[in-house]
């Protein structure tokens, strides 16, 4: 190559680098977000061990997050040892795998197409759609934009070893160097399972190694590889790469299902599935050409999807396959429609894993097709229509321009948590998993009021198990909506019938009857949970104030008694010392209460608690 050409790539290299850069500059300011931040980097010890052998075996043996890629949990421990806890560190890494992979990109189609200009048009879509900023922004979804980088790379060896004439050493080196990468790649995220499919494209075209009429319209300026093969020969070619495709997928199957993150037949039924296919290919579609109201996860509908809405989408889909076919001879066009649709495949929602319909992160890749069959197809045509060529770099900066804005205000929506899903709920509809995420945010912030109605909001979106239900009664009690707390307590008492949970949720309707001083009630609603769990702290303490309330001490003192046998806590200790003194066993009383002392971690919030407990029963602490 002459060196002023291999000049000029370098300078589109670090154009596209720089651009990219800037554009993303907002991502130094975010913080982590606890969409999976927590469990993937902050909260968990084996990461924050940094790297070391113990890491490795982990990294290599786990499941966690219902996912097997031992080779982003190494990357995140490496983080985690240069940065710690500083969320820049974790981020800037991101943007420089996202920033590698665009370049990579670029090399990549001038290298096989001969087109410099059109390969860079497709790199800075790339770059700088708004769709890839869910891979970057997110610390934990670093997995996309590690397994991209090690995709691009197998491409890279696999299209030197198709243009290598001669069966020798080096060649078989350069199967050997795709092979390793599509492992690397898998280790990171199984995402890219596809790549032997995408490799059959490229042997269609660019390559045009698979045995067909060559045709003059194929866009390429690069040579085609020196021998046409027949189809069956390139997949024997492939064969290893399918196997491990599929081993890679069994392991992921018993890993999704290890982590509960596969939703049965029963969640989500096969015709939702099947109907949703076809109107996720169309929005995705939607989101390459309007990419706005982007968020980070879009729910599931509770209906039905609208049988007009499947029947378009069928239609549309056949009606664009159909054009592809018909303009056969423009190669780019059947690679770029056919790598969107077989990379989106494993993500399109035929094994349901999570509760999203679609996700900008499974984009990252598949819009690689259409970005390539667009920016070809615009070529042809300006080519044909002889616009001038001063004219056409002014639509693509435009078009360039717009997505960078674009990027750049997404980015400022993943700048913390409250802004995240503040920002979806404004975006999406019927989104309890972000009334959920802003509830507990709210929570942890002690903005209580907040958190209820957004508690409140999620549940009556999602049917939550009765524990979680019973936790946000319990949180409605403690901050004082017992009327919220008794309807949570109902709701369960309706859908249970395991006699464990009944009996925790008729203990915690008693407290909410005893807030509301319906002390007739509360009593009911204790021995009903006595009834099934004789055990149960929380109705033994409530009934025995409320018999101590009755002038019946001796009654309180045995439940009292056996609630601190069954839950040793430092206010049931007090409220048995109270019992104990109102008839004159001061030994027993000051024992109870020493054990109090013992055993408390906050004097002064126990005895408040107490003191409450004793309040709201009309009893006067002594």
């Amino acid at each position: 190559m002459p060196q002023p050409r291999k000049m000029r790539i370098v300078i589109f290299c670090l154009l596209l680098a720089v651009v990219t850069l800037a554009f993303y500059n907002p991502i130094v300011h975010n913080q982590f977000t606890g969409f999976d931040d927590w469990s993937y980097i902050l909260k968990n010890p084996n990461i924050k061990a940094g790297l070391n052998w113990n890491t490795v075996k982990w990294s290599f043996t786990t499941f966690r997050e219902g996912n097997w890629h031992p080779l982003t949990w190494l990357s995140h421990a490496l983080d985690y040892q240069l940065f710690h806890l500083s969320p820049i560190g974790h981020h800037y890494t991101n943007l420089l795998f996202h920033v590698a992979n665009s370049v990579l990109l670029f090399l990549l189609l001038r290298r096989a197409t001969g087109s410099l200009w059109s390969s860079l048009i497709v790199a800075a879509l790339f770059a700088l759609h708004p769709i890839t900023v869910e891979s970057v922004a997110w610390a934990a979804e670093r997995k996309n934009v590690l397994s991209t980088l090690f995709f691009l790379l197998a491409l890279h060896a696999y299209d030197r070893f198709a243009r290598r004439g001669q069966s020798d050493f080096y060649r078989v080196y350069l199967y050997f160097v795709v092979a390793v990468c599509f492992v690397l790649g898998l280790l990171a995220k199984p995402q890219i399972v596809t790549l032997p499919f995408v490799l059959l494209l490229w042997d269609y075209w660019p390559l045009q190694r698979i045995a067909t009429t060559p045709s003059s319209e194929d866009g390429s300026l690069a040579p085609p590889a020196q021998r046409s093969r027949s189809l069956r020969f390139l997949v024997l070619e492939k064969l290893p790469l399918f196997i491990l495709a599929a081993a890679d997928s069994v392991v992921t199957v018993f890993a999704q299902r290890a982590g509960n993150a596969v939703r049965t037949i029963s969640e989500v039924p096969l015709a939702q599935r099947i109907s949703n296919i076809p109107i996720s290919y169309v929005r995705y579609i939607g989101k390459l050409f309007w990419p706005t109201r982007l968020a980070p996860l879009y729910p599931r509908s509770v209906m039905a999807l609208p049988m007009w809405q499947v029947i378009g989408a069928i239609a549309f889909l056949l009606l664009v396959s159909a054009c592809v076919w018909r303009c056969g001879s423009r190669r780019y066009l059947v690679l770029g429609w056919l790598w969107f649709l077989g990379t989106l495949t494993p993500m399109i929602g035929i094994i349901t894993v999570g509760e999203q319909t679609m996700a900008d992160r499974y984009a990252y890749i598949p819009f690689i097709g259409l970005f390539i069959a667009i920016v070809w197809t615009i070529r042809e045509v300006t080519e044909r229509q002889g616009i001038p060529i001063l004219w056409r770099p002014v639509g693509v900066v435009a078009v360039l321009l717009v997505l960078g804005m674009l990027t750049y205000r997404q980015l400022g929506y993943w700048h913390d948590d409250e802004t995240l899903w503040r920002y979806t709920l404004r975006v999406t509809d019927g989104n309890y998993v972000a009334h959920n995420n802003l509830a507990v945010i709210y929570a942890e912030a002690g903005r209580t009021e907040e958190a209820i109605v957004e508690f409140q909001a999620a549940t009556s979106l999602h049917r939550y198990p009765p524990s979680q239900v019973l936790a946000l009664a319990f949180y409605e009690l403690k901050h004082g909506h017992p009327v919220e707390a008794i309807e949570e307590c109902d709701s369960v008492l309706r859908l249970s019938t395991d006699p464990k949970v009944q009996a925790i949720a008729w203990s915690e309707k008693g407290q909410g009857q005893l807030q509301l001083r319906d002390f007739k009630q509360a009593s009911e609603s204790y021995e009903k949970a006595l009834r099934l769990s004789p055990d149960n702290a929380v109705a033994l303490v409530g009934s025995g104030v409320l018999d101590l309330r009755e002038g019946r001490s001796d009654l309180a003192i045995t439940r009292l008694l056996q609630a601190v046998n069954s839950d040793p806590s430092d206010v049931n200790f007090l409220l048995l010392a109270q019992a104990l003194r109102r008839v004159g066993r001061s030994t027993e009383a000051n024992n109870a209460l020493a054990e109090a002392r013992k055993i408390s971690p906050d004097w002064s919030v126990a005895q408040n608690t107490a003191g409450q407990f004793l309040a709201v029963a009309g009893i006067t602490p002594i």
